[in-house]
């Protein structure tokens, strides 16, 4: 038997297609069936690669008897978090509010006019302890949509009037000051785990615009422990079981405080945003350690989530064949049939392998994790692992492989093309700057809807659904990282393009601040805007971002005006917390802080050299431009900048104001950073 679901494109929902719940996806027609057949809505929310969501499926869906009861009590919709990130967030703000917590599988009761009255996320078939299971929560649903309805209409229209309440309130404005940085640095400060690294206990996640947030208070101030705690971080992390040490890659989170035993999902965006946290961490520091797991990150995306399209998927699985982590478990006797025995030696002490006694089953203790840092092996144990770590994931490419889902997101594409960008220009590596052009090129040519939109996922040759904020916003990034590793003005041209849409179509023009979703998007209960800065920086975060830089490359006065309006608009918020909007204080700092511009003009390929040079160093306050003689720039101010005495000029502008050209690098970092 197939549902309705055997026809959509999004791998979650055909995870659901042979189930014998009569399932709908998120159209007019299950909303039009609610109301002909007066039946509440079971809105069913998850992922492909969602562990619980698969657990549910098996206990719940795949149930005749649970199926029968759904099919009879209500219509029944299945909908992907990652397709529709709209929906999910206005029902996971439903799901906070009536539980008290959130999470997916997320299960939402509601009205056929889409009113939530009950939410849960993971519910067993049966009932354990004081928790409702399906079969006993389903007839109490029907009961009280029969005898008790009133009720559940009152209980909507709170739930509803809430989300709608709760949104960012933007009505309370304050002028932004540079006190937001060293607020959020007292909150992030008093949040970290000294002892294993990470900020927050159990489950941990890791959480890089934090990391990225420290490194720029650390170059500002020269506060030793704000890189203190970005190292401990980020070497506790890739020494961790969260850190996959034969493919590469970094695990969801962890589920301890140590980073030992994760779960095991892979996601796009944590590639992306921790491989950003590496590249600037080597920058600052040096530190060879850094850069190599820059590069074993980079290698782990190219290989496993890349499509021949050049663009990249949303995500692993954390379970195969029914178990989660299964594929990443180890024995001693896996580990020496595949190694020799200098190799497996070195292995199991490195990476505290248990002996099959001491280990659970089929290894599940064994989650490989580095006891011992690398800087405290000899060359010769190094090499040792080097050799090792090849055979071993050799050996585990003949195990069953977790579900890859293989749809492609546009915000998630944008986060990891600038990721690749700016790894490409701190790198000095054409290749990597090469990937993110093919990766901006795809989502370019085919998911911009020709009117100066986007779309936000394509699968199996289509594309479809209205891009919301984060797509444009991680674009935007990605471009204006790609034209400062290129200097090609055409990516530059792009960002302006998509930053005028985003603002005209997102744009509260009543209380300010960009909403979440399209004005000409599908009308929902509520239309929020999105600001606290969670797995991923919110789409204003990272507008505000790109709108500064944007703007002072280009020297748009009124849209730097724009950015302080934005900036404005949602300060009292994140200064109420301010650890929860560490890419919203990053961008405030780079708006409020000394700021500056380099331009180099010259000759073409003298001029970037010196600005492949420069590109190495951390300074997260400047923009670059280049200006080629007799080449009529996009950017006004650099039009009467020339070189000097036929070698390249370096213009160093800080804070408004134009030094004297120079010609050696030094002196212009010297200016920079003084």
């Amino acid at each position: 038997m197939e549902n309705r679901l055997k026809d959509e494109k999004s791998p979650y929902l055909l995870q659901h297609a042979k189930n014998p719940v009569n399932w709908y996806s998120w159209t007019d027609e299950a909303f039009e069936a609610a109301r002909a057949q007066d039946k509440p809505i079971f809105l069913s929310i998850g992922y492909s690669t969602c562990h619980w969501c698969h657990v549910m499926k098996r206990e719940s869906f795949e149930d005749p008897e649970v199926a029968a009861l759904m099919n009879d009590a209500f219509i029944s919709i299945k909908l992907d978090r990652e397709e529709r990130p709209d929906i999910d967030n206005i029902y996971m703000s439903a799901c906070q509010m009536l539980t008290g917590g959130g999470g997916w599988p997320m299960t939402i009761i509601m009205l056929p006019d889409g009113r939530p009255f009950f939410a849960a996320t993971y519910i067993p078939k049966r009932g354990r302890g004081e928790a409702a299971g399906m079969l006993s929560l389903i007839p109490r649903v029907k009961y009280a949509w029969e005898h008790e309805r009133d009720n559940l209409i009152r209980m909507a229209e709170q739930v509803t009037q809430q989300i709608r309440g709760n949104a960012v309130d933007t009505t309370v404005r304050a002028r932004a000051s540079l006190e937001i940085t060293e607020k959020t640095y007292r909150a992030v400060s008093s949040s970290f785990d000294n002892t294993y690294g990470g900020f927050g206990s159990a489950p941990k996640f890791p959480v890089p615009h934090n990391c990225l947030f420290l490194l720029r208070y650390y170059f500002e101030t020269g506060e030793a422990n704000a890189l203190h705690m970005v190292e401990k971080t980020l070497n506790a992390m890739r020494m961790g079981g969260i850190y996959d040490q034969i493919g590469y890659g970094f695990h969801r989170y962890s589920t301890g405080a140590s980073w030992h035993v994760p779960h095991f999902e892979k996601m796009l965006y944590d590639q992306a945003l921790l491989l950003i946290a590496y590249v600037e961490a080597f920058t600052v520091t040096a530190d060879e350690f850094y850069k190599r797991t820059a590069y074993e990150i980079i290698e782990y995306v190219l290989r496993d989530m890349r499509g021949h399209e050049g663009a990249f998927y949303t995500a692993e699985d954390a379970e195969s064949e029914g178990v989660e982590g299964k594929f990443y478990f180890w024995t001693h006797e896996e580990l020496r049939v595949a190694l020799t025995p200098e190799e497996a030696d070195i292995v199991i002490k490195v990476f505290y392998v248990k002996a099959n006694s001491e280990s659970g089953s089929e290894g599940m203790d064994n989650i490989l994790h580095m006891v011992k840092p690398e800087n405290k092996l000899t060359l010769e144990e190094r090499g040792l692992i080097r050799g090792a770590i090849v055979k071993l994931y050799n050996a585990r490419k003949k195990r069953v492989h977790p579900h890859k889902d293989d749809k492609i997101l546009t915000d998630l594409n944008g986060l990891m093309a600038a990721a690749l960008a700016i790894a490409g220009r701190a790198f000095n590596d054409d290749s990597l700057i090469s990937a993110a052009t093919e990766t901006v090129s795809f989502i370019e040519h085919t998911m911009a809807t020709g009117q100066g939109g986007l779309l936000h996922r394509y699968r199996d040759g289509q594309c479809a659904i209205a891009g919301t904020i984060n797509d444009y916003a991680s674009i935007i990034w990605a471009l204006i990282e790609l034209y400062e590793a290129d200097f090609n003005e055409d990516y530059l041209l792009s960002a302006i393009r998509y930053t005028d849409y985003l603002i005209e179509h997102f744009w509260d023009c009543k209380d300010g601040g960009l909403f979440f979703t399209d004005k000409n998007s599908e009308t929902l209960i509520a239309r929020p805007k999105e600001l606290y800065d969670s797995a991923i920086p919110s789409g204003n975060s990272i507008a505000l971002f790109n709108m500064i830089r944007l703007a002072r490359i280009i020297c748009d006065h009124t849209l730097e005006e724009k950015s302080h309006e934005l900036m404005d608009t949602f300060y009292a918020q994140a200064s109420r917390y301010p650890g929860g909007y560490t890419f919203f204080a990053l961008s405030a700092g780079l708006a409020l802080g000394r700021k500056s511009e380099v331009v180099v003009a010259g000759e073409e390929r003298q001029s970037r050299a010196i600005l492949k040079t420069m590109g190495q160093k951390f300074l997260p306050n400047t923009v670059f431009v280049l200006k080629l003689p007799d080449v009529k720039s996009i950017v006004p101010y650099s039009e009467a900048m020339k070189d000097f005495n036929g070698n390249p000029a370096i213009y160093v502008c800080v804070d408004n104001a134009c030094h004297e050209p120079v010609t050696e690098i030094a002196d212009a970092i010297k200016e920079l950073t003084s």
